[in-house]
């Protein structure tokens, strides 16, 4: 514990020390993402994103994004479950690849769209069926808006085409999410995620579709911890109580 508390220290200090952040009414950085689903966001050029999401299972994903060009991001994320615990690592059978350019930036008149391709499922590779347990976006096309409401409101909104498909369940989604500010370097997050394309007799869904909520809390310097409250619905088969994950991201230039 004490450890635990000499590092959540050292993060006040350096959310005192600096003053680039990533929620919040001094953002400086878009959003790539809400929980699970994606923004319009992108990350500007010479820009790199180190991200690791904790997950059931003793899970752990890690994912590296750039911005190559301008509102063109690229890069590659990796992960397994049982990475922390005594028992042995089962990772993912291959890495996700991520791909996403915005092609329209938001103007008074419109929101910004992004089209994407990303491989990366979120929670466990499931082996039988060859999926993630929430299976990747595939091809997606998202439009984000942005509105000053009582600080910053963030309307997103899109569709995606997922290549996991051994299930037998190759419907298009679509999905939609707010991101709401709290204060100066935090926001509050929710997303709906319609899984239209897991609800058939050999899926994971339960046709619910994910619910999730979170706390995203910019530290400064790029540096941002999220606290997500996933499948309040309980959607996914065999799960009787919320999924509860984390997610650190760290933002700098290089």
């Amino acid at each position: 514990m004490k450890a635990v508390t000499k590092l959540f220290l050292f993060f006040a200090f350096v959310a005192t020390a600096t003053a680039q952040f990533t929620a919040g009414t001094f953002s400086t950085i878009e959003p790539r993402y809400i929980v699970d689903l994606p923004t319009a966001g992108v990350l500007r050029p010479s820009v790199f994103a180190l991200d690791f999401d904790f997950f059931q299972q003793g899970g752990v994903a890690m994912s590296v994004q750039a911005g190559a060009l301008e509102n063109f991001n690229l890069g590659v994320s990796f992960g397994g479950k049982e990475v922390i615990g005594s028992r042995k690592i089962i990772f993912q059978k291959f890495p996700g690849i991520f791909l996403k350019y915005r092609f329209l930036d938001e103007k008074k008149s419109n929101p910004a769209f992004a089209i994407g391709f990303d491989m990366q499922g979120k929670d466990a590779w499931v082996d039988s069926t060859e999926r993630f347990t929430i299976k990747s976006r595939g091809i997606y096309i998202v439009a984000s808006r942005n509105y000053s409401y009582f600080g910053n409101l963030s309307l997103h909104m899109g569709a995606n085409y997922s290549l996991e498909k051994k299930d037998k369940d190759i419907s298009p989604n679509i999905f939609f999410g707010v991101e709401k500010s709290l204060g100066t370097n935090s926001a509050f997050l929710l997303e709906y995620d319609f899984a239209l394309n897991d609800d058939e007799e050999k899926s994971l869904g339960r046709d619910f579709g994910y619910l999730n909520t979170g706390l995203r809390w910019s530290l400064g310097n790029g540096f941002t911890i999220e606290l997500d409250f996933k499948d309040l619905l309980l959607n996914q088969k065999e799960i009787y109580s919320g999924n509860r994950t984390m997610r650190i991201e760290f933002i700098r230039n290089f």
